[in-house]
């Protein structure tokens, strides 16, 4: 329960009111009603530098690996950076989205539910992110009418402008006001001219006039497409998208132009002349064959360089406090690695939603990144779990040297996930389960090893005489889906002699949650007398966190999600040891392949960089 503020009675008043009000309020928001603008104006500081990074022309640009690349350059030199997105759509949060309308749900330390490129900020940078860093429309509207609800406008016509203007802006400064960091990325979700991204341009505009021109810093990121029949680059779609922007009152510092062939100096030139900005403030964004080499890209084209220069960062630290360029060492050697395996191993991902290339971003990244650390290429089989069936299973799974079964919601596709884990099992092929993945195992296990033909979680049969994967009992009492699962990070120890002990390398850990459903305490002795040991616990409240089959070469499922704290250079265990038994199987079965180079529907000339 948060403490409510003892200087300010009116708010325990409102407190009071909205208990009877049907929206609920979240901890996070009343711990800072206490902080709501009575009269309009944001408190500020100078000290942290604030960059903007808008895109216009198309979506799909890559706003969220430009602002990683350019944050991992950044701390290269010694800053301290964070990355924050918001995104213009009206939901509070994307938990309750499809995956196939928004890709993966990233899950952060302290359980919020956000939008998938705060994984590539965290895997860049090696920092963690948290709720503050990813704000949508949905919950700044939420906030502002909680605060109406409470009476922290006294009684004032809640507006747009300033309401929630000042909303979007004491988020943006919120990271900022910590004093963790010398620098805040904002990402600004959509695309320049959309009417939902409005607001977070005129909040943009008054911060840019609130903090200096020396302490904030417009990017635009735009296209500078390629025609065919012409032959040549075009500029007119970037001159138009910087003219929206300006029609907003912001005139962008420099700008990062995607294209697929290089811009030469004369069409930056033509470029900076029709935009206002420098012809050396125009830096290209070329196809890269690797999004790990986006920042070594920028880095030859200088962008670290001329913002810090802009900002005026080195004067103000003082002489030795940055490193004259960004070392990129470690990022060099894995890239190295990355771009030279020995080998490709192919490993199979059954899941729900394969046909949404971002829908599993967060377990294809780690498994790119333990590919390398393994000197081996992992080429995933992306498998529709609906279409696999005791008839056609070992036809689908049969050249792959191992199987993930991946996390999802909902019956569909269920059984063929069984399925797959039965072959898997039987065939001793190293098997890994990622929350529902690991549930599947143990409903797999308890029907074809116990006997118990009807079990099942209660999720997809409510009346199982064997419920061995049941609804958390504080979930039973709850009716909200947003928002309201097991979230974030949790503690997790490490039964002594496992092997997960062993990947790990220490007893006690901790990872990251989003689920409702829990391996059943009652039928969990009845499963370890045939053979399934349960390896790690929650010590708080003796809940299952991961099974193994340990007869097994690699059977390993955990109900947590470990995609989730793989960095760039630093493979998650599970995911490092797991690939080192698929690349043992495929040895043995003489299974593995060349590498292959990466397959484009339209050869295009791409970028590589310089190591």
């Amino acid at each position: 329960m948060v403490d409510k503020p003892a200087t300010l009675p009116y708010f325990e008043q409102a407190f009071l009111c909205l208990s009877h009000h049907p929206l609920r309020i979240t901890l996070d928001t009343t711990d800072r009603l206490q902080d709501a603008c009575f009269d309009g104006k944001t408190t500020s500081t100078v000290q942290t530098k604030y960059i903007f990074v808008t895109g216009g022309v198309t979506s799909s640009l890559g706003k969220g690996i430009v602002c990683a690349s350019l944050g991992r350059l950044l701390e290269a030199r010694g800053l301290r950076v964070t990355i924050q997105k918001f995104d213009p759509y009206i939901n509070v949060d994307p938990g309750t989205m499809n995956p196939y309308e928004h890709g993966e749900v990233y899950v952060t330390d302290d359980g919020a539910e956000t939008d998938l490129d705060l994984g590539h900020y965290e895997r860049f940078l090696g920092r963690p992110t948290s709720q503050a860093n990813n704000v949508t429309t949905g919950r700044v509207y939420l906030e502002v009418i909680t605060k109406e609800r409470a009476g922290a406008y006294l009684g004032k016509t809640v507006q747009v402008v300033p309401h929630i203007i000042d909303e979007i802006k004491r988020w943006m400064y919120k990271l900022g006001e910590t004093g963790e960091y010398d620098v805040v990325i904002i990402e600004i979700g959509g695309t320049v001219g959309d009417i939902e991204s409005q607001p977070y341009l005129e909040a943009i505009r008054q911060i840019r006039y609130e903090v200096g021109r020396s302490n904030a810093l417009e990017i635009h990121l735009t296209l500078v497409p390629y025609l065919n029949a012409a032959g040549e680059l075009k500029t007119k779609p970037t001159q138009h998208s910087v003219k929206t922007l300006l029609s907003f009152g912001l005139q962008p510092d420099l700008l990062v132009c995607r294209a697929e062939h290089p811009i030469d100096p004369d069409m930056r030139r033509k470029i900076a002349l029709f935009t206002n900005v420098e012809p050396r403030a125009v830096f290209a964004s070329l196809d890269a064959e690797s999004i790990y080499e986006v920042p070594l890209l920028l880095k030859e084209e200088g962008l670290d360089e001329f913002v810090v220069e802009r900002l005026n960062i080195a004067a103000e630290k003082g002489e030795g406090a940055l490193e004259p360029e960004a070392r990129l060492d470690e990022w060099i050697d894995f890239l190295r690695k990355l771009k030279n395996p020995q080998a490709t191993v192919r490993i199979g991902l059954v899941g729900k939603y394969v046909e949404h290339q971002d829908a599993y971003k967060s377990i294809t990244e780690s498994f790119i990144v333990a590919g390398a650390a393994n000197g081996v290429q992992v080429e995933l089989e992306y498998i529709l779990s609906d279409n696999i069936t005791e008839e056609n299973v070992s036809e689908k799974l049969s050249d792959v040297a191992g199987i993930l079964v991946a996390p999802g919601f909902g019956d569909r596709g269920i059984e063929g996930k069984i399925t797959a884990i039965r072959y898997a099992r039987e065939n001793d092929i190293p098997f890994f389960g990622i929350c529902l993945g690991m549930q599947c195992a143990v409903v797999e296990f308890a029907r074809n090893v116990c006997n118990w033909e009807d079990a099942h979680s209660t999720e997809f049969n409510p009346k199982t005489k064997h419920p061995v994967i049941d609804l958390m009992e504080e979930q039973k009492r709850l009716s909200d889906k947003g928002g309201t699962m097991r979230l974030g990070a949790y503690d997790c120890y490490l039964v002594d002699g496992s092997r997960v002990r062993e990947m790990y390398g220490r007893a006690e850990i901790r990872e990251r949650h989003r689920h409702r459903y829990e391996v059943n305490n009652i039928l969990r002795y009845k499963l370890a007398e045939h053979g399934m040991k349960f390896t790690g616990i929650n010590p708080g409240r003796d809940l299952v966190e991961i099974v193994e089959l340990p007869e097994k070469r690699w059977f390993v499922g955990v109900q947590f999600h470990p995609e989730y704290q793989t960095v760039i250079g630093r493979p998650h265990p599970l995911f490092d040891s797991f690939v080192k038994a698929c690349v043992a199987f495929a040895g043995e079965r003489d299974m593995m392949k060349s590498p292959r180079q990466s397959r484009r529907q339209k050869p295009v000339r791409l970028a590589t960089a310089k190591m």
